[in-house]
C-alpha cells in the first residue's frame, strides 16, 4: 500500500525539498523545521503488519499524514489474518515489525509458545477494549445489577452478577463459553481479571494443557477479533473480550451488549505495542529510531487538541485497507463515547488514549504486569524472583530508544520536552486503579500476586488438575 504523500523516488520529503533550495523550501513549508543531522537509515523500505483494530491507528496515521516519509521511510502496511501469523511473519523476517499484543514480545522472549527475542520501544495506546455478552446472557444478568438514583444500570458492572447466569447454564448442562483474541493478549488477562474479581474462576494453563481451562467456571477460547460478532451471533460463545470496533459492532447489529470497558477494569492500562525482533533492532538502530519518531508524531496527532482530529481519524480507519468497519461504529468509541446497551451511550473520554498520560513510553512496570498475569494463570509454571521480572522487562522494553526518538523530535521542533517522562526509572507509581482496588507495584510482583484470592501464589504450580505447593 502506497501512501498518497509518497514521492516517486527514494529521497525523503525533507531531502527532496532541500534540493530545491533553502528559499523555495521556506516558501513551500515554513512550518517544517529541518533537523541539522538527519538519521542515516540502514533500511528505508519497510513492511509492517497489523490486525484490523482501531488501536492500529498510529500506523495508519503515520502513513496517511506523511510522518513515515518525513523520516525517509517508505512503508507498506499489511493486515494479517491473526496474531500468531503476524508474530511468525515478524520472526521470519517477512515483516520488519508489527502492531502487537503487549504480551507477545514478552511471551516469545521467555519461550512461552514461539521462542524468539522480540523487543518494543513504543507502546501504541492505553485502554481500548471491552467485554461484551450475548443478548441471552445479558438478559439473565441484568436483573441482578444495581441501579443508580436515576434508574439506569450502575457502572462499572462487576462480574459477581454473572455467577447466577453461569449457574443457570450449568444447571441446564451448558458450558459458559467466552472468546478472547490470544492466550497472551491483554484481552485474555483483562477478561480473567474481571471474572476473578467477581469470584469466577477462568482456569489455569499447564505445559501439557494449553487450553487454560483447568478448574474453570467459564471456558475461554481464542477467536480472531473480526470474527467475534459472528461467533457470538452463532451461539458458539456467550461473550467475549476484544478491542474496537468489535464491541460496538455487537451493539450495531443488535446481537450483544458490552458490559464493561478495560478502562473500568484497570484505568489507563497499556494495550498494544510496536514490536520488532532483537536482531532487526540491532541491525537497524537508526531506522528503528526513525520509526518510533513517526509513530510518536502519529500518536500526538491522534490526541491533539482534546481529540480534535478523531473525526478525521475515524474516516481514515474506516477504509478497507485499515479497519474496514462502518465509520459510525468506529466513531462510537474513538470520539470519546461508548455505547453499552443499545441507546445507553456514556462519555468515556479516555476510552482510546494514544499519547497523553505518557501512553507511548514503554514502561518496565507494564511489562511486569503482563508477566504477573502469565504467572497467575500458569503460563509461567514456576515461581520467579522479583529480579527475574525486572530482567525480562529490561530485555524486551527499550525506553532508551524511545527517548532518543523523542529527543530528536524536540530538536526538530515537532515535540515538547514536557510531553515525555525524562526522569522515569521505567516504573509507574503504585496504583489501585483496578476494579477490585488491588494495589499494583511493579517492583514487587510476588507480593502483588499473593493478594489475589484466585490465582497461583509463590511456590504453587498446577499438576494435572490440581494446584500444589505454596
Amino acid at each position: 500500500m502506497t501512501s498518497p504523500h509518497m514521492l516517486p523516488n527514494t529521497l525523503s520529503r525533507r531531502q527532496a525539498l532541500l534540493t530545491l533550495g533553502v528559499a523555495a523550501t521556506a516558501a513551500m513549508v515554513p512550518a517544517w523545521p529541518v533537523a541539522a543531522a538527519p538519521l542515516k537509515l540502514e533500511k528505508d523500505q519497510l513492511r509492517l503488519g497489523f490486525i484490523k483494530l482501531t488501536d492500529m491507528a498510529p500506523l495508519a496515521i503515520a502513513s496517511e499524514k506523511g510522518f513515515f516519509e518525513d523520516e525517509g521511510l517508505y512503508v507498506t502496511l499489511e493486515p494479517q489474518a491473526n496474531w500468531k501469523v503476524l508474530l511468525d511473519r515478524v520472526i521470519a523476517g517477512e515483516l520488519d515489525g508489527a502492531h502487537m499484543l503487549a504480551g507477545q514480545p514478552l511471551a516469545a522472549t521467555i519461550g512461552h509458545g514461539t521462542q524468539a527475542h522480540i523487543v518494543t520501544a513504543f507502546s501504541m495506546d492505553l485502554n481500548g477494549n471491552g467485554i461484551t455478552l450475548s443478548n441471552e446472557a445479558w438478559a439473565l444478568m441484568k436483573p441482578h445489577l444495581p441501579r443508580g438514583p436515576d434508574g439506569t444500570i450502575a457502572h462499572p458492572i462487576k462480574a459477581d452478577a454473572l455467577q447466577k447466569v453461569i449457574e443457570q447454564f450449568r444447571a441446564e448442562g451448558r458450558p459458559f463459553n467466552m472468546g478472547m483474541v490470544f492466550p497472551v493478549s491483554t484481552h485474555n488477562y483483562e477478561l480473567r481479571y474481571w471474572l476473578a474479581a467477581g469470584g469466577i474462576h477462568p482456569g489455569y494453563y499447564t505445559p501439557s494443557n494449553i487450553t487454560g481451562q483447568i478448574g474453570a467456571d467459564v471456558f475461554l477460547s481464542v477467536t480472531p477479533p473480526p470474527q467475534m460478532p459472528a461467533t457470538l451471533e452463532a451461539g458458539t460463545i456467550s461473550g467475549y473480550c476484544v478491542g474496537e470496533p468489535w464491541n460496538q459492532q455487537a451493539v450495531f447489529k443488535g446481537i450483544g451488549v458490552p458490559v464493561i470497558t478495560d478502562y473500568e477494569i484497570w484505568k489507563n492500562n497499556p494495550e498494544k505495542v510496536f514490536g520488532v525482533t532483537h536482531g532487526w533492532a540491532e541491525q537497524n538502530k537508526n531506522t528503528h529510531i526513525a520509526l518510533v519518531k513517526a509513530l510518536i508524531r502519529a500518536a500526538q496527532w491522534l490526541d491533539d487538541h482534546d481529540n480534535a482530529n478523531r473525526a478525521e481519524a475515524v474516516t481514515i480507519l474506516a477504509k478497507p485497507e485499515y479497519v474496514g468497519a462502518d465509520a459510525d461504529v468506529i466513531a462510537n468509541s474513538m470520539t470519546g463515547t461508548f455505547e453499552y446497551e443499545k441507546g445507553d451511550t456514556r462519555a468515556v473520554p479516555d476510552f482510546n488514549v494514544f499519547f497523553r498520560h505518557f501512553a507511548t513510553y514503554p514502561y518496565y512496570s507494564d511489562a511486569v504486569w503482563y508477566l504477573t498475569q502469565m504467572r497467575r494463570w500458569g503460563q509461567i509454571t514456576e515461581t520467579k524472583t522479583d529480579s527475574w521480572y525486572d530482567e525480562v522487562a529490561r530485555k524486551v522494553y527499550l525506553p532508551d530508544t524511545y527517548l532518543k526518538a523523542a529527543n530528536l523530535l524536540i530538536d526538530d521542533g515537532k515535540a515538547r520536552k514536557e510531553d515525555f517522562p525524562w526522569n522515569s526509572d521505567g516504573y509507574r507509581l503504585v496504583t489501585t486503579d483496578f476494579i477490585d482496588g488491588m494495589a499494583y507495584d511493579g517492583r514487587q510482583p510476588n507480593d502483588y500476586l499473593k493478594h489475589f484470592p484466585i490465582g497461583l501464589k509463590e511456590g504453587q504450580k498446577v499438576e494435572g488438575n490440581t494446584v500444589v505447593g505454596g
